[in-house]
C-alpha cells in the first residue's frame, strides 16, 4: 500500500496518511457548497478500500520503483476529481486513471516528439516482462498492446462486465466483445506457438 499521500494543491503533502488535502475554502462552502467533511470521509473510505489495488496495479505496469510515487498521484487525481468518480464503480475508475498516469509516467521518461505520441499504451508493458514462463510471455507479446491489456486487466485485476467497460472508456457491449476478441485472438496466437 502506498505510504506517500496526495499532495495538495500548493505542492504540500497532507499530514495522515488517511487524510485527504483539503483544497476547499470553509469561507466558500456554505449549506449549499461542499462539505469537506463528508469528502474528507469518503476520500478515507477510497484510500483504506482501494490504495492497495491501485499500487498493485501500478506496480505491474511500471515497476516497484516508482509504484508509490504514482498510486500517490493517481490518488491525488481522485482527490481533485472526486465529483467525477462514479459511485460503485471508484475501483474501475481508478484503474482507468492509473492507466493515464502510467502512461504521462512513461512518455516523461524519453523524448518523444508531439507528433508521434502513441494512442496506446507502450508495448514493452513491465507487467508482460514480469511473466515468468517463457510461452506466455511470447504469446502476450504477439498480442497487440489494446489485446494484452484487456486480458491483463481481466486476468490481473479480476475485471469484466460494466468494470472493464468503464475502465476502457467503451460500453458494456463493446468491452464484452473486446474481451472475447481477445481471447480468441490469443487462443490462436497461442496454437500457433505449439505448432
Amino acid at each position: 500500500m502506498p505510504s506517500r499521500t496526495p499532495s495538495t494543491p500548493n505542492g504540500e503533502t497532507t499530514l495522515s496518511p488517511d487524510a485527504p488535502p483539503d483544497d476547499t475554502d470553509p469561507a466558500e462552502a456554505g449549506a449549499s457548497g461542499p462539505d469537506p467533511s463528508r469528502d474528507a470521509v469518503w476520500f478515507e473510505a477510497l484510500v483504506r478500500q482501494h490504495a492497495t489495488a491501485v499500487h498493485r496495479f501500478v506496480v505491474r505496469r511500471a515497476g516497484r520503483d516508482e509504484a508509490e510515487d504514482l498510486a500517490a498521484d493517481v490518488l491525488t487525481v481522485a482527490w481533485r476529481r472526486r465529483a467525477d468518480v462514479p459511485d460503485g464503480a471508484e475501483l474501475p475508475w481508478l484503474y482507468r486513471t492509473a492507466g493515464f498516469v502510467v502512461a504521462n509516467h512513461r512518455r516523461k521518461g524519453r523524448p518523444v516528439p508531439v507528433g508521434d505520441v502513441p494512442e496506446e499504451l507502450d508495448s514493452d508493458d513491465p507487467a508482460v516482462r514480469a511473466v515468468q514462463e517463457e510461452r506466455v510471455r511470447e504469446v502476450l507479446g504477439a498480442l497487440s498492446p489494446r489485446d494484452r491489456e484487456i486480458l491483463l486487466l481481466n486476468a490481473w485485476e479480476g475485471l469484466s462486465g460494466e468494470e472493464l467497460a468503464h475502465v476502457l472508456g467503451i460500453g458494456r457491449g463493446g468491452a464484452d466483445a473486446a474481451l472475447s476478441r481477445a481471447r480468441a485472438r490469443l487462443r490462436e496466437v497461442w496454437a500457433a506457438a505449439e505448432a
